[in-house]
């Protein structure tokens, strides 16, 4: 019987206990916390990876554990050839969910919650692909290793104490995205900008603004507190606001002229702005469109929403609009701002570069904008874009193996998110989530199609045949 057939043989008998595996990976809230002793990420990261590691021993998987930053689980103890990277680490839940994002309720085929995408059912499908080759018998030369981190979301330390402590395997690809093969990565700058400024005294004026809670996220809801108008002065001007950027506000007297203005958008992820509506910059629209008193402060946020206007996805205002060929067009997310009229505000954004893109033409372009409104840049948090060559071996496979299973063209792309092996050279990102589909990672409602989940797990089970097993050429 053909290897094809067996391991489709597999997964169809495996699929419930596949299912509820994932289930319990996603009841577990591993958002970052306060690191503890042998918890350095705090305790759901730490909790997830223990729990991962559990359901690998269940399956019949070797495993290790690095001190809680990062677990390994292995098919044998020979040489590791092919690596697969994942993370059970989660961003925040944010609001407006249909479901509870720690459930992981089925619903018509798709199962709903934090970490189903991203990247605990990926996960899941890694691990069920090596189960898989080992308890199906294929003969294997060499061994697949695949490595669960808890702090991708979050700046990646996990991965540095791995790569101190281990050498990753000299081909790896992350299961953090979709297929067929995405081989560049843009690059990215996350940084900030900052002010001081006289203390607002004049009315009317805005006391305090809050917007975003991760800079690799497009902010979902914003908050402000205007002092000095009257709710019906900004409720006219706010549903015009909202008829042009698809924001929506909530208004709430405060009595003596103080109202709180709550902006609701939809959160994303910051590499696909487009796909979301961003809360933060409709308020600051908002803001910008109200007869506030001419300050100083006031004139730093005009200009914020100025450089950062709302729909501008590609960076066009800041004066970093550029695209290429490879890669596609820079793209601007303003993610987070806080702002009080006693004369403090600080704001960050993430921007996704292309291959063009440099220090130069992004930097030296954006500070002088920012400094015409009394804003310092901080120069910082470059990233490069990742590049691996769609021509090699390692490639090729992975995208015939993908044309086998799913009868489509296999074909390199472009994204602009960064996964684990942006820095790991030769690495690329493979699946798991079919073209086409937004499984709004990072965002309310995110969820895996679970047939299609299963069919990454078997896609991957026949590339480490391909790769690790007696047949190889590596």
């Amino acid at each position: 019987m053909k290897e094809k057939q067996l391991i489709e043989q597999y997964f169809a008998a495996h699929k419930e206990q596949f299912i509820a595996h994932i289930q319990r990976l996603v009841e577990i809230r591993s958002v970052k916390g306060e690191a503890r002793e042998g918890m350095p990420f705090g305790e759901g990261p730490a909790a997830a990876l223990q729990e991962t590691l559990a359901i690998a021993e269940e399956l019949g998987l070797l495993t290790n554990n690095l001190e809680n930053y990062v677990g390994t689980i292995s098919i044998n103890d020979f040489e590791s050839k092919l690596g697969i990277l994942g993370h059970v680490d989660v961003v925040g839940e944010g609001q407006n969910w249909s479901t509870d994002p720690y459930k992981a309720v089925v619903i018509d085929g798709k199962m709903y919650g934090r970490g189903t995408s991203d990247d605990k059912g990926p996960v899941i499908a890694a691990m069920y692909a090596l189960a898989a080759v080992k308890e199906l018998g294929f003969p294997l030369k060499y061994n697949t290793k695949l490595i669960v981190g808890t702090d991708e979301e979050s700046g990646m330390a996990d991965l540095d104490y791995y790569l101190s402590k281990e050498a990753a395997p000299p081909y790896v690809f992350t299961p953090d995205a979709e297929f067929p093969v995405i081989n560049i990565e843009k690059g990215a700058i996350r940084t900030s900008f900052s002010a001081s400024f006289a203390c607002e005294t004049g009315l009317p004026r805005v006391n305090e603004l809050q917007g975003g809670y991760k800079v690799n996220v497009v902010p979902p809801e914003a908050t402000a507190e205007v002092e000095g108008l009257e709710l019906p002065d900004i409720s006219e001007i706010a549903s015009k606001v909202t008829t042009k950027t698809g924001v929506n506000f909530e208004l709430r007297d405060l009595g003596e002229k103080k109202v709180h203005i709550k902006a609701i958008g939809i959160g994303g992820h910051a590499s696909t702005p487009e796909t979301a509506i961003n809360a933060l910059t409709g308020l600051l629209a908002l803001i910008a469109a109200l007869p506030l008193h001419d300050s100083e402060g006031h004139r730093k946020l005009r200009g914020i929403a100025e450089i950062f206007p709302h729909d501008d996805y590609y960076g066009a205002a800041a004066g970093l609009a550029m695209e290429d060929k490879e890669s596609g067009k820079l793209t601007m997310n303003f993610s987070i701002l806080s702002y009080s009229s006693s004369g403090q505000l600080e704001g960050q954004f993430d921007s996704r570069v292309p291959l063009c893109a440099t220090e130069a033409n992004t930097f030296d372009v954006l500070e002088p904008k920012l400094a015409q409104y009394g804003l310092k840049l901080v120069r910082g948090g470059y990233e490069p874009p990742h590049l691996t060559p769609a021509d090699s071996l390692f490639v090729q496979t992975l995208l015939n193996v993908y044309e086998q299973y799913t009868g489509e063209k296999g074909e390199c792309i472009a994204i602009g998110g960064g996964t684990y092996v942006h820095e790991i050279e030769g690495g690329v990102a493979f699946g798991p989530t079919m073209p086409g589909i937004d499984t709004r990672m990072h965002s309310n409602d995110e969820f895996i199609i679970i047939d299609d989940m299963l069919k990454a797990a078997q896609i991957y089970a026949q590339v480490i045949v391909e790769l690790c097993g007696e047949k190889s050429k590596l």
